[in-house]
């Protein structure tokens, strides 16, 4: 699993607040920690609090790439802060995201093409977010059909269907398990498939237990990557062990630590 660390998030307070007074201590203190949980690459998102997001997404990537030389995942709606990011950017990269929207693919799939970046694709248009596992696919085909006509490579391409919070759209949750293996028929080779896994827990009382429950289940469908918080232990407890219970890992009594030493 490539586990991406969502802590980096100018929606935290915390982050915040460093983001605004250029404190360079807690943001390469919030990277080394998750590293140290287990994140393969740190989300890099400003957040709405930033007055200049280009001038601050440069500065949080020059300075997390002082302490890591771990994958940063740029994410941001706005083209120009994702180009300011990639230009910042001495590590690899993976932009997110660009949308089904053509007038983003035109933009966003030559961006990472340019830099060699790899990029999450997210099943959502204009026209809103998708309904039903046959929109969440189609709009899905459509992103690896640009790509595919326009030179990117499919191994680097994410498919993100939008999972949604489980207290809205309850009906909705079965329906995206199974777009996570249909994803996978699209093309060959196969686009990976990545969520955001904390919207799925959003306004509800059981965070973790909700996030861990579908975590485990999506893992089983053949997800590839998630944007979590690798800060929680039972989160990743429970990642580690659907893992192993797939045949992915070989099996010891002491297999979490010896998960986390690999």
């Amino acid at each position: 699993m490539f586990i991406i660390g969502e802590l980096i998030n100018g929606m935290y307070p915390k982050i915040a607040s460093a983001i605004k007074g250029h404190d360079k201590k807690t943001i390469q203190k919030y990277a080394l920690d998750q590293i140290s949980c287990g994140a393969c690459a740190l989300d890099i998102n400003c957040g709405p609090a930033t007055d200049n997001p280009l001038v601050d997404m440069r500065w949080l990537i020059e300075t997390i790439q002082e302490v890591t030389d771990k994958p940063l995942c740029l994410d941001s709606s706005n083209p120009e802060v994702i180009n300011e990011g990639l230009k910042a950017a001495r590590n690899k990269t993976v932009i997110n995201s660009t949308t089904a929207d053509l007038e983003k693919l035109n933009i966003l799939v030559p961006l990472a093409k340019e830099h060699k970046a790899q990029l999450i694709g997210i099943t959502i248009s204009t026209k809103g977010i998708p309904q039903n596992m046959e929109q969440r696919v189609e709009l899905a085909a459509k992103i690896v059909t640009y790509c595919q006509e326009n030179g990117f490579p499919i191994e680097d391409l994410y498919l993100d269907p939008i999972l949604l919070p489980i207290n809205v759209a309850q009906e909705q949750i079965k329906g995206i398990l199974e777009v996570i293996r249909e994803f996978k028929t699209i093309s060959q080779p196969s686009p990976k498939i990545v969520i955001g896994l904390s919207n799925i827990s959003q306004g509800t009382h059981a965070h973790s237990l909700i996030n861990r429950t579908f975590l485990t289940m999506a893992v089983a469908y053949g997800l590839n990557s998630a944007i979590l918080n690798p800060k929680d232990k039972e989160l990743m407890d429970a990642l580690i062990t659907a893992e192993l219970i797939l045949n992915e890992n070989i099996y010891c009594d002491s297999y979490l630590e010896a998960y986390r030493k690999k």
